[in-house]
């Protein structure tokens, strides 16, 4: 299967797409922004990385005609989980948060919680494609993200934004001038997952009252998440919101039960699939 048939976009004005992969039904199935500059163009998570995205991005003619006058593609991570950094391999210019910088570094797919079925992936990428095979491939980041680092793309900025729970080095891209909140899996519009190996609620919470900061001082207008669908302010105040109330002694001493069991089925499942 080629890298055309393999993904689909959709154009959503002002220099932004939505991509996802097309046959990879899955709630863990990520959502795939290109957001172009007038002298830098951002890709924001990459999916599995079946099949090449920047061979889809040429192909489709997504960059623009006045790409060779622009720096190199840059590719971020919102966090190193394995449906949302399976693709950074593919391009020269890397960007993670600190934290998951060596987890990627050593392709390590227990901290990128790869976790993969053959029957997720409706159609086979290559030939013979087998879901035990797939493994995050290690990439050397270049550029290394912290707290407040703004990314120049010409005609707008993204701020960084460490939002640490999902994963240690979870984060938000914000575009202030325009109120748009790139989340990752800081925040969706669904059940935030707060179990894995270095998931940490409190840290979550934390995240959570950044959020509503954010949207208290009228900052964020459009989110636009590492899943399912956009959202506006209200909702993700809700979102927040929710989340701060429900991390009480009880959600804490479950999340703990489920992040072990999590961590047992993880290392499992990678020590097999080395096998």
């Amino acid at each position: 299967m080629s890298a055309t048939e393999w993904y689909a976009h959709k154009s959503l004005g002002e220099g932004l797409f939505w991509i996802q992969e097309r046959f990879y039904e899955s709630g863990n199935r990520a959502n795939i922004w290109l957001l172009r500059g007038s002298h830098q163009d951002v890709i924001i998570d990459t999916g599995l990385g079946l099949r090449s995205l920047p061979d889809y991005l040429n192909a489709k003619g997504l960059l623009g005609e006045d790409s060779e006058r622009k720096n190199p593609l840059l590719a971020i991570g919102t966090h190193v989980h394995f449906d949302h950094a399976g693709g950074l391999h593919q391009f020269q210019q890397v960007g993670v948060h600190r934290a998951e910088v060596d987890a990627l570094a050593n392709g390590d797919n227990f901290e990128t919680v790869t976790w993969l079925s053959d029957r997720e992936i409706v159609r086979d990428p290559t030939p013979g494609w087998r879901a035990r095979q797939y493994k995050v491939k290690a990439v050397q980041p270049t550029h290394i993200l912290q707290e407040g680092d703004v990314i120049s793309l010409g005609d707008r900025q993204l701020t960084v934004l460490h939002m640490p729970g999902h994963s240690r080095g979870s984060i938000c891209l914000h575009d202030r001038e325009h109120k748009l909140l790139f989340s990752g899996d800081v925040v969706y519009d669904g059940a935030m997952i707060d179990w894995l190996p270095y998931s940490r609620v409190g840290d979550y919470v934390r995240s959570c009252e950044r959020l509503v900061e954010l949207v208290d001082g009228e900052q964020v207008e459009q989110v636009l998440p590492g899943h399912f669908n956009t959202f506006g302010a209200k909702r993700l105040h809700r979102l927040a919101s929710d989340y701060i109330s429900s991390a009480g002694a009880c959600h804490k001493f479950a999340t703990c039960a489920i992040k072990s069991i999590a961590s047992l089925a993880l290392r499992a499942t990678n020590s097999s699939s080395a096998c």
